[in-house]
């Protein structure tokens, strides 16, 4: 180890600690938490005889024309600002590709079915305040999973939207029975940039 690397290191690490917050905060951006805007829906199976992650689930990923990013998962809330657009025709590859997805896996002669819903939801005034998604992950054939993602999407609505209108309700899926050893159907909601908001939290919080 290179011990002068080592103390500086050590001596600038002390050197922040001690320094006020607001003076190190002055010299930079501070911004909020950032809000996910344009978005494409994706939708893929594969199958594979040799393993799932590095198998099944990566041709579906092919399928659907996604494998080339690195996924991070969402929960089921859209923004107001969220707005669904064409898929881009390329993209970096190695990126990070954030959204909201349902994977479902299955063995030989099992169905794998994958499926997203969502839905706006409006105030009275007819302003659009967000949305809400459902993710079904499961071996249901297509038409059941989406009976069951309407109820689990009224159910969400039911609790804690009832003063605002549920509207545009979209159902999206793909189902597979594969025939080698591992299947995998996947469905995801693909955001691609983010609106930054300035903002200046209260740093003694």
């Amino acid at each position: 180890m290179n011990h002068k690397h080592s103390q500086l290191t050590l001596s600038v690490q002390r050197r922040i600690s001690r320094d006020d917050l607001e003076s190190v905060v002055a010299q930079g951006a501070l911004v909020g938490n950032r809000i996910p805007r344009d978005f494409f829906i994706a939708a893929g199976a594969g199958q594979s005889d040799l393993a799932i992650h590095a198998g099944s689930y990566h041709l579906a990923l092919k399928d659907a024309g996604i494998e080339s990013y690195n996924h991070i998962t969402y929960s089921s809330i859209l923004p107001a600002i969220a707005n669904e657009i064409e898929r881009p025709q390329t993209y970096v590859h190695g990126s990070v590709m954030e959204g909201i997805a349902a994977v479902a896996h299955a063995s030989n002669g099992e169905r794998a079915t994958a499926a997203l819903i969502y839905g706006w939801l409006f105030d009275p005034e007819g302003k659009k305040y967000g949305g809400l998604v459902c993710e079904y992950n499961g071996n249901a054939e297509e038409a059941e999973s989406e009976e069951s993602l309407r109820e689990s999407l009224q159910e969400l609505y039911n609790n804690g939207y009832t003063d605002l209108k549920l509207y545009d309700i979209k159902f999206i899926s793909r189902s597979l029975v594969p025939e080698k050893r591992h299947g995998t159907a996947l469905v995801a909601l693909c955001f691609v940039n983010y609106l930054f908001p300035a903002g200046r939290p209260d740093i003694n919080r």
